[in-house]
């Protein structure tokens, strides 16, 4: 598979589109008034406490204050005698997605197990009451998780990670992990090897995990690496220990950029250009790309044509089919996307397709087909949380079970964690995606200012009987009003003059007033109202 990556660059924003043999498969947007906070480390400070929760709020300096829970801060030191009595836990393989927690898609932001600087017993963090260990106005170092979604402010944890290249450095484990996307044994056990003498050489202290792209990096590119981490940490301290007796939240690391980012975390052997349009980004990328990922430096390409680099890869065009809710398959079957605060649901519809040899044939085509998009619109939409996938009812478990294959098959190119059940009787399958950042929907667009986001509007039908009934409301209100003027939207007005005209004459009769009406253009369908003279 040939993958490019297309980096356009404008004064507002910058996006990152990922092709997959000239497919659109992902797409990272980051406006330059609002970056993402992912992956920002921020000397916060503790503005309320809730034990009922095991949670606190801390005040980082955005305009919502973020959410830490209990699970997600590093275990306090136990006293010496208390952990010689304690059983070590067995060691554990960690992916290397769930613990990075920079914005890219490299990394889900999921908190790693908490281990001890001095023994690898593992011991959960809930097992600590947040009261005893947080109080308010307290200074604490955090890291951001996820960044807010809607009206949820930011998560973050104290389990601070720094990722790398090729690795993640994490100050508060002593652990030596390998991504599970590393399946050889071999390779496995040298990275293991290799990384645990060269924590001894440079003395490191902390844990390390070899992310994806460490796969058969020879041992001096990642002492590079450590090196690297290990003067980044420094960093970090320093700047904690200068500010710390600030009494404001200060932010002390702040993630890269989204196209030194993409450089970072998205290239990898199969990527055969880097595309950018912009000629500061392009010099920017390069130096970086130079000192890091020096194998994707030739790769690395400045378009200067005047059309735009989207425009010519059909970006744009894909961008928007990405904000519709009808996504529609080769044969002419069809998907509709609907997400909600809850969940997202993914409906399969057969459409005009009738090309197989029965009905179960047919369903078990368009099932297959589905599996392909779901798995592209996930990762192009960025959908995360609940997602229930609404199959068209299959008869033979064989195909059932082809069907949820066909569906894990596919799930394995998404860097972002997965997890799906079997196909129910109803023909659901329920599954969750990992979610740190806003969908591409929540990001592009906002509730429609008519609908308020329910997707629909009152018939001018409804609105009018709501008028009859508002007329007659004020009529027994009020006792003085001789006639009465209706401003309504034209629609309503229209159908008020002529399908409602004898009911509008039936009310002056019954209400012995006058109904007069106005056309106000500025309204919606929706919005009306009753003037009394």
């Amino acid at each position: 598979m040939s993958e490019e990556l297309l980096i356009n660059i404008s004064p507002m924003e910058s996006r990152v589109a990922v092709l997959d043999n000239g497919i659109l498969g992902e797409i990272y947007i980051e406006r330059h008034h609002k970056l993402g906070l992912v992956g920002n480390i921020y000397l916060g400070t503790v503005v309320r406490v809730l034990p009922g929760m095991q949670a606190a709020f801390v005040d980082i300096g955005q305009s919502r204050t973020a959410f830490l829970h209990v699970n997600d801060m590093q275990r306090e030191p136990r006293p010496v005698a208390e952990k010689n009595k304690a059983a070590k836990a067995t060691k554990h393989e960690i992916n290397e997605d769930d613990a990075t927690t920079n914005a890219s898609a490299d990394s889900l932001a999921v908190t790693p197990p908490i281990v001890s600087a001095q023994s690898t017993e593992i011991v959960p963090a809930s097992k600590t009451l947040i009261q005893h260990r947080l109080h308010e106005s307290q200074r604490i170092l955090v890291q951001v998780t996820k960044d807010q979604l809607g009206s949820k402010g930011a998560r973050l944890t104290t389990n601070i990670s720094l990722p790398s290249r090729y690795l993640v450095y994490l100050p508060s484990s002593d652990h030596i992990g390998i991504s599970q996307r590393i399946d050889g044994e071999e390779e496995r056990s040298r990275l293991k090897t290799e990384l645990s003498s060269l924590m001894q050489t440079v003395n490191l202290k902390g844990g390390l995990i070899a992310r994806t792209a460490a796969e058969r990096v020879p041992v001096d590119k990642l002492e590079e690496d450590i090196y690297y981490l290990l003067q980044l940490w420094r960093t970090i301290c320093a700047r904690r220990q200068e500010i710390n007796h600030h009494q404001s939240s200060e932010l002390i690391y702040q993630e890269l950029s989204l196209p030194l980012r993409s450089i970072r975390d998205l290239v990898h052997a199969d990527t055969e250009k880097v595309i950018i349009d912009n000629t500061q980004i392009y010099e920017q990328v390069r130096y970086f790309a130079k000192e890091f990922v020096p194998f994707v430096y030739d790769r690395i390409v400045h378009y200067t044509a005047e059309q735009s680099l989207f425009d010519v890869h059909r970006v744009e065009d894909d961008l928007r089919d990405a904000l519709k809710r009808r996504v529609d398959l080769k044969s002419g079957g069809y998907l509709i996307i609907d997400q909600t605060e809850a969940m997202t649901t993914i409906d399969v519809n057969t459409g005009s397709f009738v090309g197989g040899r029965s009905l179960e044939d047919t369903v078990y085509k368009t099932n297959l087909e589905a599996t392909h998009a779901i798995a592209r619109q996930l990762r192009l939409r960025n959908l995360g949380g609940i997602i229930i996938l609404d199959f068209i009812d299959m008869l033979e478990q064989q195909h059932k079970d082809d069907v949820l294959e066909s569906l894990q098959a596919q799930l394995t190119q998404d860097y972002a964690k997965t997890k799906i059940t079997q196909v129910s009787e109803l023909g659901l399958v329920e599954m969750t995606r990992k979610r740190t950042r806003e969908s591409l929907g929540q990001q592009l667009c906002e509730p429609c200012s008519t609908c308020q986001g329910r997707g629909f509007v009152k018939t001018a039908e409804t609105v009018c009987f709501e008028i009859f009934r508002e007329i007659m409301r004020c009529a027994r209100t009020y006792n003085s009003p001789k006639k009465f003027t209706v401003v309504a939207h034209a629609a309503v007005i229209d159908l008020l003059l002529t399908t409602e005209s004898d009911t509008v004459a039936d009310l002056e009769y019954l209400l012995g007033r006058v109904i007069t009406f106005d056309v106000e253009n500025l309204y919606t369908q929706e919005q009306y109202d009753i003037v009394l003279d």
